[in-house]
């Protein structure tokens, strides 16, 4: 019987025991791994397994399941997308689709119902936007909701309208929920096997572990694949806000799992985005989505509970007043990791103010590529410490960096890329871009700390979890999860 496997061939090689960690890295691998060791010959270097610090498996699923907009170049070429997926449904069929980005069209205003109406043959017709922070939906959704010109707006949220009062079709942050709420949903099989996919998927891209922001849909179908077996990626999951009561109910505390599938923290939205123009500024614009009592009262419960915050929070206003929240909290407990998810715009006094509150910065380098031309457009005098990523590091504040996929792509090459070269080749502020060991760092040892996973993942070290993934000339060549190959290049 097999007990050990070695890595030979890359640099460093690495030998792996049956209980899936790593036994000894480099000259002494070899030796450590044995003569009946199971070889497997790999080309490249070896890194500790890549993870991805904030991403939406369902959201990634629901591309399998759904209607997907994404690369649409006008509202006409979506329009046409929507026309073919209405074609195949019954009369009252919903079409449940999202990617769409206005931004992107000749014509960037926000669309509205009337060609939606026509399109979809007045069927229902939900369409979330490229940043999940708004919706573009039809008439008959509207209807099929009770959204009419009374329809107040809900705390956090926005309904569009015209100059008579009517809605147009475009709701925005909690406004989403009103339709949102009433959708069809896939039958488990169905939803297994996109997420399955999407694991794969990932595993393809280099990726051994991910800090996913779900619902418990998703939760539920991770579960179910994780009863047959040991993940293709290592999955961390943070539960939404409206999920805390039942989370203090049942006791449930951060790290309560296994290392393929387990509970970390609450996500809850503090505002937007910029593209939906819902970002909260200090300069008073955009959305706030949660008041501040209603955050210190999530933080103290959290805190009480043992359950690490993850905190949405892009413009410089939404991250002033998450660390007002968190100010009180500091130390709350001995795992206490508190995130901000994205900090895509930080005022310069409040960075070392975080870094002393140990926050954790939870960015996304490529959202950077493709918010350059909006956030000059829309923050003109604050792109200068937006995306600060270097900015962050020198004073003092630990990065984990991930992709928001399906908001953008999931390769974090393209993001180690987008946090180093692109940014000086952009010439956009290239003061901020990172050094290559910096990001690297922010997506193995840091992210790992992230989840309190530091002494399990992150790093090549005899006793870690067997988790590689191996890169050569900027091509992922394989990629390793407790020691087995989960993907692997063919060779040309």
């Amino acid at each position: 019987m097999i007990s050990t496997v070695l890595f030979a061939g890359c640099d460093p090689e690495v030998a792996c025991g049956v209980d899936g960690r790593i036994l000894a890295v480099g000259a002494a691998a070899r030796a450590a791994a044995g003569r009946k060791a199971e070889v497997v010959r790999l080309r490249g270097t070896s890194w500790p397994g890549l993870a991805d610090s904030h991403i939406h498996l369902e959201g990634l699923a629901d591309r399998h399941l759904t209607l997907d907009l994404t690369g649409a170049r006008s509202q006409t070429d979506a329009l046409t997308r929507v026309v073919e997926a209405a074609k195949p449904l019954p009369k009252d069929g919903w079409v449940v689709g999202s990617g769409w980005y206005n931004d992107s069209w000749s014509e960037p205003a926000f669309p509205t119902r009337k060609r939606l109406d026509q399109a979809a043959g007045g069927r229902p017709v939900y369409l979330r936007r490229k940043d999940g922070h708004s919706a573009w939906v039809s008439s008959a959704a509207l209807r099929s909701a009770g959204i009419d010109r009374n329809t107040e707006d809900p705390p956090g949220g926005q309904i569009d309208r015209d100059a008579q009062g009517d809605p147009t079709g475009i709701l925005r942050e909690t406004a989403m929920h009103l339709v949102g709420g009433i959708l069809p949903g896939p039958s488990d099989a169905a939803m297994d096997g996109a997420m399955a996919e999407v694991l794969d998927d990932l595993a393809r891209l280099g990726l051994t572990s991910v800090h996913a922001m779900d619902s418990a849909r998703g939760l539920g179908s991770l579960q179910r694949l994780r009863s047959r077996g040991p993940l293709p990626v290592r999955v961390t999951y943070n539960l939404p806000l409206a999920d805390l009561p039942h989370a203090e109910r049942m006791g449930v505390r951060s790290g309560w799992g296994d290392p393929w599938l387990r509970i970390w923290g609450v996500k809850a939205f503090l505002d937007g985005s910029l593209g939906s123009r819902t970002a909260e500024m200090l300069d008073g614009s955009g959305t706030a989505r949660l008041t501040q009592p209603d955050l210190v009262d999530m933080v103290e419960r959290c805190a009480h509970a043992e359950l690490n915050v993850c905190l949405h929070a892009i413009g410089d206003g939404a991250v002033r007043r998450a660390l007002d929240a968190l100010a009180p909290r500091r130390n709350a407990w001995a795992m206490w990791r508190p995130r901000i998810e994205h900090a895509q715009c930080v005022n310069p006094k409040d960075m070392t103010r975080m870094a002393k509150l140990g926050v954790i910065a939870s960015m996304q380098p490529i959202h950077a590529v493709a918010d350059r031309e909006l956030a000059d457009a829309m923050w003109p005098a604050v792109t200068k410490h937006a995306y600060a990523w270097r900015a962050l590091e020198r004073a003092g504040v630990r990065l984990a960096f991930g992709s928001d996929a399906p908001v953008e792509v999931a390769d974090p090459l393209a993001g180690i890329a987008a946090a180093t070269t692109w940014r000086r080749e952009a010439a956009w502020h290239p003061e901020l871009a990172l050094t290559r060991p910096s990001a690297l760092r922010a997506y193995t040892s840091s992210a790992a700390y992230a989840v309190g996973m530091e002494k399990e993942a992150g790093s090549l070290r005899a006793g870690r979890l067997c988790d590689m993934t191996v890169v050569d000339r900027g091509q992922v060549m394989a990629t390793i999860a407790g020691g087995r190959v989960t993907w692997r290049r063919k060779p040309a």
